[in-house]
């Protein structure tokens, strides 16, 4: 990582995400915000005293893992991308270096990360905690699901369906998948799609 703090924003297969960076490391990812301007405008919100500039060599790493996972990818190696964790309150930190040893295509629940950090009565909390995670998709707070298998919130865009486009693209489908979407083979392992919506009342949007 280079002295200084910068950010920059790449293509994925779900829109343009940024990705910001200092001396100690990737300090945040931002899922895509519909337009890439709305996500720099983001990324200049979150961190202004960010320029916008070529990634780092490191940093170059992590835009590729996360390109790579998004295409359908598995075993990109973002579980060893250094982050900037200086900032992050000790129990949101304990919660996100359990949720990064959850290997794609698998989940855990709120209530398991909490019994693995020995708090087995905060899984609110931990629920939380991932709601405020600032490094989406390195920290795969996706992965985390209610009890019972339930898709559970998603703070970024799209709330649950962008979760449960994440999830779908790993080969994980929650025991209560929004029915809008359906699995089909297509460039990538795993793919999405919108199924048509039936005529009538209109539906949640």
């Amino acid at each position: 990582m280079t002295s200084g703090s910068g950010f920059a924003l790449f293509e994925t297969t779900i829109g343009v995400c940024g990705i910001a960076w200092n001396s100690r490391g990737v300090a945040g990812v931002q899922l895509p915000l519909g337009s890439a301007d709305s996500t720099r405008l983001e990324m200049r919100r979150r961190f202004p005293d960010a320029r916008e500039c070529a990634p780092a060599r490191g940093v170059e790493r992590a835009i590729a893992g996360i390109v790579a996972l998004l295409h359908g990818e598995l075993g990109g190696g973002l579980e060893t991308i250094a982050l900037d964790m200086e900032p992050v309150p000790t129990f949101e930190r304990r919660v996100y270096e359990i949720a990064r040893t959850i290997p794609a295509g698998s989940t855990l629940s709120y209530g398991e990360i909490a019994a693995r950090m020995g708090q087995p009565e905060a899984a609110r909390e931990v629920g939380q905690a991932l709601g405020r995670n600032p490094f989406a998709i390195i920290v795969p707070c996706h992965r985390v699901l209610a009890a019972g298998g339930k898709l559970g919130g998603f703070s970024a865009r799209g709330g649950a369906r962008t979760k449960f486009r994440l999830l779908a693209i790993e080969g994980t489908s929650p025991s209560d998948a929004p029915t809008l979407f359906v699995m089909e083979p297509s460039t990538g392992p795993h793919r999405s799609r919108r199924t048509a919506r039936p005529k009538g009342p209109a539906g949640p949007r």
